[in-house]
C-alpha cells in the first residue's frame, strides 16, 4: 500500500485554490473521515492537490499588467510603420512574434509550467492575432480606423480561447467582439436609443452566451456572464441621463441584426440552459425594455429647468436601476462572484450621483446639494447591505434545509 508521502505528489503540480473554497473543502474532508467514507491518508492526499491562492495576486496583478503592456506594444509597433522594412517583412516578423506565443504557450503548458505564466502567454498570443490582422490591412492599403478589423481580431481570439480552452484570450476575444459590434452599432445609429439598444442588446446577448455555455463549457461562462452584467448597467445608465432627447427610435440596419441575434441566444437559454441562467437572461430582456423607453421618453418643455416630466423619468431611472444592482448583487452572491457585486455597488452610487446632480442641482444649491446627496448615497447604502444580508441568510437556510 502507497506510503501517505507517496500521496502526495500531486501537490507538485497542485491546483490553486482559494482560502474560501480550501475552507469547505476541509470542512467536507472532515465530514468524509467522521462518517468513515475515506481514511486519514486518502484525506491527506485529497487537501495535497490544492494549493491555498487568493485570486488577485500581486503576481497575478503583474502578470496581467504586463501582458497588457506587451500586448499593446506589439499592436502599437505595428501601427508605428516600420518604413525601414518592406510590408512582407513586416507581416512576416508580426506572424512570427505570434506564432512563437502560441506554440510557446501549448509548450509551457506541457511541461507544467505555472497555470498564472501559461495563461499569460496565451492572452499576449490573442493580442498577436489582433497585431497580424492590423499589419494585414496595413500591407493591403486597408484603413486603420475600420471596425471590421477589431472584429477580425476577435473572432481570432475567440477561436484561440476555444481551441485552447483558455480564459484569457477568451477576455481578448469579447473586448474585440463586443468594442466591434458597439462601433458599428453606434456608428449606424449615433443617437441615444441607438446606444441604449447597442449595449443592452449586446448585454443579452452576453448572458445568452453565459447561460448556453454552462451546459457545455461552464470555465467560459463566468466572463460572459460578467461582460453582459456590465453591459446592462452602462445601458440603463446611459438611458437614465437627462439629455433631453426627442423620443425617436434610430433608423435600423446593424442594431435589427444585433437585437435579433440577443433574441435567438436569449431563447436558447430559455429552452436548454439552467434556470438560473434563463433568470438572467430575463433581468437582461428587462434592462433593454426599460432602456429603450428611458431612451425614447419625452423631453420636457423647458430644459432650463426641471419639470414634473424630468422628475418622473429620473423616478423611474433611479428604480430600475436599483432593481437592476440589486439583481446582479444577488447573481453576484448566489454565483460566488464577488466582482459582480462590487460592479453592482459602484455602479450604483455612480448612478446615484450622476441623478442627483442633474435632477437636484437646478432646485438645491450649495451645501444643501451635498448633504442632500451624502443622505441619499447612506440611504441606499444601507438598503443595498440590508438587502444582501437578507439574501445571504436566505441562501444559507437553503443550503442548510
Amino acid at each position: 500500500m502507497d506510503s501517505p508521502t507517496a500521496r502526495r505528489e500531486p501537490a507538485s503540480y497542485a491546483v490553486p485554490a482559494t482560502p474560501g473554497q480550501l475552507a469547505w473543502l476541509r470542512d467536507q474532508v472532515d465530514d468524509w473521515r467522521a462518517e468513515g467514507l475515506i481514511d486519514p491518508a486518502t484525506a491527506e492526499a485529497v487537501l495535497a492537490r490544492y494549493l491555498e491562492s487568493r485570486r488577485f495576486s500581486l503576481g497575478r496583478l503583474l502578470l496581467a499588467v504586463g501582458t497588457g503592456f506587451l500586448g499593446i506594444g506589439l499592436i502599437w509597433l505595428v501601427a508605428a510603420n516600420l518604413d525601414e522594412l518592406s510590408p512582407l517583412t513586416r507581416f512576416l516578423a508580426v506572424v512570427v512574434l505570434w506564432l512563437t506565443c502560441l506554440v510557446g504557450a501549448e509548450v509551457l503548458d506541457s511541461r507544467r509550467t505555472s497555470a498564472v505564466v501559461v495563461g499569460a502567454v496565451r492572452t499576449l498570443a490573442a493580442f498577436g492575432v489582433g497585431a497580424v490582422v492590423f499589419q494585414a490591412a496595413q500591407s493591403l492599403q486597408v484603413p486603420a480606423y475600420e471596425p471590421g478589423l477589431v472584429g477580425l481580431w476577435g473572432l481570432g481570439a475567440l477561436v484561440q480561447a476555444y481551441v485552447t480552452a483558455a480564459r484569457g484570450p477568451l477576455l481578448v476575444a469579447i473586448a474585440g467582439f463586443i468594442g466591434w459590434v458597439l462601433w458599428e452599432a453606434v456608428e449606424q445609429n449615433p443617437t441615444l436609443t441607438g446606444t441604449v439598444l447597442a449595449l443592452t442588446a449586446s448585454a443579452v446577448a452576453a448572458l445568452g452566451m453565459a447561460g448556453l455555455h454552462e451546459r457545455w463549457l461552464p470555465a467560459f461562462s463566468g466572463p460572459w456572464r460578467h461582460v453582459g452584467a456590465g453591459l446592462a448597467l452602462g445601458g440603463l445608465f446611459v438611458a437614465g441621463l437627462p439629455v433631453g432627447v426627442d423620443g425617436g427610435l434610430p433608423s435600423f440596419g446593424w442594431t435589427l441584426a444585433l437585437v435579433t441575434a440577443a433574441g435567438v441566444l436569449a431563447a436558447a437559454t430559455c429552452l436548454v440552459g439552467p434556470v438560473a441562467a434563463r433568470w438572467e437572461v430575463l433581468g437582461g430582456s428587462l434592462a433593454l425594455t426599460v432602456g429603450v423607453v428611458l431612451a425614447t421618453w419625452p423631453a420636457g418643455a423647458d430644459s432650463r429647468s426641471v419639470g414634473l416630466d424630468d422628475l418622473a423619468h429620473a423616478l423611474v431611472a433611479v428604480t430600475a436601476y436599483v432593481a437592476l444592482s440589486v439583481g446582479v448583487a444577488a447573481v453576484g452572491t448566489l454565483r460566488d462572484a464577488p466582482l459582480l457585486s462590487v460592479t453592482a455597488t459602484l455602479g450604483l452610487v455612480l448612478f446615484t450621483v450622476v441623478q442627483s446632480f442633474a435632477v437636484f442641482a437646478p432646485i438645491v444649491q450649495g451645501a444643501w446639494l451635498f448633504l442632500l446627496l451624502g443622505a441619499i448615497l447612506l440611504a441606499a447604502g444601507v438598503g443595498f447591505d440590508r438587502a444582501r444580508r437578507h439574501l445571504a441568510a436566505t441562501l444559507e437556510q437553503e443550503s442548510d434545509r
